[in-house]
């Protein structure tokens, strides 16, 4: 993939215009990560169809949720991966102005849940199909749409390890995560952990008649505070904001009153790490606390102890040296600026990690995702249109 192709006009204005009629279905899903995505999966799939492309189901554990993989061109060729997750976060307790799950323009914008955090990207890959021909290609183009991303990229791992299970060895990744069409060369990983500690109901008069599983976590968690307080002081990153690793404390549940010691305190922490930071070494502290803890609770007896969950482990994205999707990002694309890095994690570094330069790059900004009344200018969905006619010039070139 060389040579830096022109943008169709014309081609671009009809991919912006089929995106948003499009968009206008996805969004209408709600696939929110602790529901189903198989409704939108359903209707991605028919469309892939009725295109003429064949597209294969990775589901999950419980068939309730899934992946879904497409090919289009020569599959012995090595080509372009356009990733994008199909779940969304929660609108409950959101102050939206109108419908989330209706899209809605106004003013140059378009409304609804996901609309910046992804399925502008979706809805644009899919624009892209009717302009892929096939028998014309040089390379190919996988379309790899994820569930579970938003509660920790669950999904990813397995819709990579089909693709290369397929023998497909894309040269590139594009993860298209709203960054304004910006390259994203790196991102920070993403570590979640649930803790939970088991003591002993007493009278709170009688504290050595019981154990206390706050007061166990209480120590836990001045651990965890203190290695914070270090990653910031010491291991500091100037590409990312903040450019330190982060450490916080999402949730703390325990106890039943205040004159009962606490049977079981659980709570979670997630730790987001700069790439050239060892998550043994940052954790090294907690992890001898854990044990410390437990060797205390040991002689409390069997029904006392302390289990660590792991929920998320998606690695960094790391910068490439002349990186090829990095390479491919800047001649589809319009950015002017160097590439860049995100402090938020996502699945590009899964994605490298199994072998494939990756960048993230897409439509939206990232300051609309998540919130009440998100949304994307149109603009924005233009650029992309322009991004997907080159990428569709550069796939049929000689």
């Amino acid at each position: 993939m060389t040579g830096a192709p022109r943008s169709d006009d014309n081609l671009a204005h009809a991919l912006a215009a089929s995106a948003i009629e499009i968009l206008a279905h996805l969004v209408a899903f709600d696939t929110t990560s602790s529901a189903s995505n198989l409704a939108l999966i359903d209707y991605v799939e028919a469309y892939l169809k009725a295109h003429g492309v064949a597209s294969r189901r990775i589901a999950n554990a419980d068939g309730s949720k899934a992946n879904l993989l497409a090919t289009i061109g020569p599959a012995d060729a090595r080509g372009l991966v356009l990733s994008g997750h199909t779940d969304v976060v929660p609108v409950e307790g959101q102050p939206w102005s109108h419908d989330p799950f209706t899209l809605v323009k106004d003013e140059g914008r378009l409304y609804g849940r996901g609309t910046a955090d992804m399925k502008s990207f979706i809805a644009l890959a899919l624009a892209a199909v009717p302009y892929l021909t096939p028998r014309m290609m040089t390379r190919p183009v996988h379309l790899a749409f994820s569930y579970d991303e938003e509660i920790g990229c669950l999904g990813a791992p397995d819709l990579i390890d089909a693709l290369v299970a397929e023998g497909r060895r894309p040269v590139a990744a594009i993860v298209g995560e709203p960054t304004e069409m910006a390259i994203i060369n790196s991102h920070k990983g993403i570590h979640l952990y649930e803790v939970v500690v088991t003591g002993r109901e007493a009278h709170s008069s009688l504290v050595h008649e019981g154990v206390s599983a706050n007061m166990v976590a209480i120590d836990i968690l001045g651990v965890l505070g203190r290695i914070a307080e270090s990653e910031r002081a010491y291991h500091r990153d100037a590409r990312f904001d903040p450019p330190w690793s982060t450490l916080t404390v999402g949730t703390i549940r325990g106890g039943t009153a205040a004159n009962i010691l606490a049977r079981e305190c659980r709570f979670t922490f997630d730790l987001r790490t700069v790439p050239d930071r060892d998550v043994g070494g940052v954790l090294a502290p907690f992890w001898a606390a854990i044990e410390e803890a437990r060797a205390r609770l040991k002689d409390e007896g069997e029904e006392t102890g302390i289990t660590v969950r792991t929920i998320a482990e998606v690695p960094p994205l790391r910068r490439e040296e002349e990186g090829a999707a990095e390479r491919l990002a800047a001649m589809l694309s319009e950015a002017a600026a160097p590439a860049g890095a995100v402090s938020y994690g996502a699945e590009a570094g899964q994605f490298q990690t199994a072998g494939m330069s990756t960048v993230i790059c897409g439509p939206g900004s990232i300051v609309q995702a998540h919130r009440p009344d998100e949304y994307i200018e149109i603009a924005q969905i233009e650029a992309g249109a322009r991004f997907m006619s080159r990428l569709i010039a550069m796939t049929h070139a000689e």
